[in-house]
């Protein structure tokens, strides 16, 4: 099989160039080599071509022959800044669609697309006597006062973080989530006009070794790691029971090379977690005894907009493409601080 991969060059990106060539298939890839996301030195790979997805003639060029495209480019990061709505836009959202037309032209009908956690929101809540709700952002006044978890819209009183499954609502957040809500939209409506196939992939916390610090995923764990080297004790906010879903950059790349292998009809979303909760806190810890570092400080300190708690349901994946996670929580963290 012959697959285009975009961001090739990138954290995920790379690895799935190998699990992908490890799979018997030939890859393409292709990497605009942002400076936000790759930094002002870095080089690009030789096997990988310096090309930007909102190119349409050398897109063009490169999706002949090309049997699935791997959609792995995407500016990045918390998009929490107002300023940076028109990069996400042109990037994420005119990047898509300029792609999805080219794959229209070239006669190619299956998509493979790197989503995210955070088309989700806030992630999945319950109130004992209101049952699923949509809580309001926290407020300051809960803040500082030591009070994390959300309240229910209804009563006021604490609710209960539950695991997120696809069928969840699309509540995007951020200027990121936006974009990446987008991409999906914008894809399902290439599917249903085109006759095509997409497999969107929600990636929930993915870490592990050359992670950039600047994302949405599991960037905390770089910061961590870096203040542990420094001799320093990682300074974890709120009260450190904050919970993710982490899922190690290995077992995300053999998720995206079953899904490009998959054949659907319309968008078909999946979430790609680890299955197993985790704290910030357990990560902080973790992260200190392989390094033989400092305790984490619980610092209470807090930034207004993080979300509380948001992991994932992945049994669909588990089940449609007989998907496992490999990576231990412990090997994986030990990896990542000894990197």
């Amino acid at each position: 099989m012959r697959v285009l991969l975009t961001g090739a060059a990138g954290f995920i990106g790379t690895r799935v160039a190998v699990a992908l060539a490890g799979a018997g298939h030939e890859v393409v890839g292709l990497d605009a080599m942002l400076i936000a996301a790759h930094g002002p030195d870095a080089e690009l790979p030789p096997d990988i071509r310096r090309v930007d997805v909102r190119d349409s003639s050398a897109l063009a060029a490169l999706l002949e022959g090309i049997d699935v495209v791997c959609h792995q480019a995407a500016v990045v990061g918390a998009g929490v800044d107002a300023a940076d709505a028109p990069s996400y836009a042109s990037h994420n959202d005119f990047g898509t669609a300029v792609l999805l037309a080219e794959m229209f032209a070239a006669g190619c009908r299956r998509l493979v697309l790197a989503s995210s956690m955070v088309v989700y929101g806030q992630g999945r809540y319950e109130c004992h006597d209101h049952g699923l709700v949509d809580p309001l952002p926290r407020t300051r006044a809960d803040l500082d006062a030591g009070i994390f978890e959300h309240r229910c819209p209804i009563c006021g009183h604490s609710v209960r973080w539950r695991l997120v499954d696809e069928d969840a609502p699309l509540r995007p957040r951020s200027l990121y989530a936006a974009s990446k809500t987008a991409q999906e939209h914008y894809a399902l409506a290439w599917a249903e006009s085109t006759g095509g196939s997409v497999v969107a992939l929600r990636y929930h916390n993915v870490y592990g070794p050359g992670m950039p610090r600047d994302t949405p995923y599991a960037g905390v764990a770089a910061i961590f790691t870096s203040a542990l080297r420094n001799g320093q004790a990682p300074q974890v906010f709120e009260d450190g029971r904050q919970r993710r879903d982490l899922v190690h950059v290995r077992d995300v790349a053999a998720a995206t090379v079953l899904a490009c292998e998959m054949h659907t009809l319309g968008l078909a979303a999946f979430n790609v977690g680890s299955g197993t909760p985790r704290t910030v806190g357990e990560m902080a810890q973790e992260l200190a005894t392989s390094l033989k570092g400092p305790s984490p400080v619980v610092t209470g300190r807090y930034r207004l907009g993080d979300v509380r708690h948001i992991t994932a349901d992945s049994s669909r994946l588990r089940t449609a493409l007989s998907w496992e996670p490999t990576v231990a929580f412990e090997d994986g963290m030990a990896e990542l601080a000894q990197a």
